[in-house]
């Protein structure tokens, strides 16, 4: 049989591309022999490397053309993998005439744009999110219509021996006092429901008070009055995203809103605590974490009908953070069994 080349396409943010990891984990599973590679943008790029599943991983901005003639440069490079599927998983029009004109026969696309219509992709709705299941499985389901068997949806990130020996060694220098290694990551690129910055420092102050953790804070940008905390950490600063990788691996939990570092965490088997709240476009049903052992926490079951600010990009979870925060501390309780210094809670 001719060999499977199989290009899967996910050009957009941290969290999504995280949550396509399982699938050339099930390609490869159910066909060894296939060729899988990735298109992803450069900055993500990191997320995929050493992964064993893929063989290549395309750079989304070494794609980018100004004019025809350097379109078809563009159209010979993917031509010269010849791929015999691809699954584009995020659409995109520029994308969708590169993949056509490089002569891929089987291509598989989320929804029915025009643009895939006359260019004869196969198109996968999600039917308005009805029923509701995970982002990872949404993404599977364009695998499954190319054959692919499998309800795998741990997301996975791969550390070389080196990588995992700086892992101990953060580990090693934060927490030789036997305190567990606690992250919190402030922000979220407004992307859902989160804290405000003081009930962030509200949460910082609790952990710290309990005299058990080590505190690092996650981000790479820090809000100016969540700098320079006494006995906090603050180890991503300006970091790339694979040394931010590195960082979150050696946390014994992260704590955050519904972001792509949570999902970082989760690929990497690291425990998280995760903001969530229930609608639809933001629910955890569709963006949890994936892979690890977690806790969701979420507003009071009557609290968005009465007091949704109706855009989850700005609400605040206002009157909320004292119970959400009390139960973010019985969920390490619980993440964290046998910690003395939690047992009082």
């Amino acid at each position: 049989m001719k060999q499977r080349r199989i290009l899967i396409v996910r050009q957009d943010r941290i969290g999504d591309v995280v949550l396509s990891t399982p699938i050339p984990k099930a390609i490869k599973k159910q066909w060894p022999d296939s060729f899988v590679a990735v298109l992803v943008r450069n900055y993500t790029k990191p997320l995929y490397l050493n992964n064993p599943n893929v063989d290549e991983i395309i750079v989304n901005e070494d794609l980018e053309w100004k004019g025809l003639s350097n379109f078809f440069k563009k159209v010979r490079y993917i031509k010269k993998f010849k791929f015999t599927h691809a699954l584009m998983l995020l659409p995109s029009e520029r994308i969708n005439y590169l993949l056509f004109f490089a002569g891929i026969k089987t291509r598989i696309g989320v929804g029915y744009k025009f643009y895939q219509f006359i260019t004869f992709v196969k198109g996968v709705s999600r039917h308005k999110y009805i029923p509701l299941k995970h982002e990872a499985d949404y993404c599977m389901d364009l695998a499954r219509i190319i054959g692919i068997n499998s309800n795998d949806l741990n997301t996975e990130i791969f550390l070389t021996d080196s990588e995992k020996e700086e892992v101990n060694k953060i580990k090693q220098k934060y927490t030789g006092d036997n305190k567990i290694l606690i992250g919190v990551h402030i922000t979220n690129g407004n992307s859902a429901p989160n804290f405000t910055e003081e009930n962030y420092l509200q949460l910082i102050h609790k952990l710290k008070n309990l005299n058990c953790f080590k505190i690092i804070i996650t981000d790479n940008s820090v809000p100016v009055n969540l700098q320079n905390i006494e006995d906090v950490e603050y180890l991503n600063l300006n970091s790339d995203l694979r040394k931010t990788i590195l960082n979150i691996a050696a946390l014994d939990c992260l704590i955050s809103s519904s972001t792509g570092p949570m999902h970082i965490a989760a690929a990497l088997k690291v425990k998280t605590i995760s903001l969530f709240c229930p609608l639809t476009a933001c629910s955890p049903k569709l963006w949890g974490p994936s892979g690890n052992e977690n806790r969701i926490i979420m507003p009071g079951e009557n609290y968005c009908s009465i007091k949704c600010p109706g855009d989850p990009k700005i609400c605040r979870f206002e009157g909320e953070s004292d119970r959400m925060i009390n139960n973010i501390l019985y969920s390490l309780k619980e993440l964290i069994p046998d910690n003395e210094c939690l047992k009082s809670l």
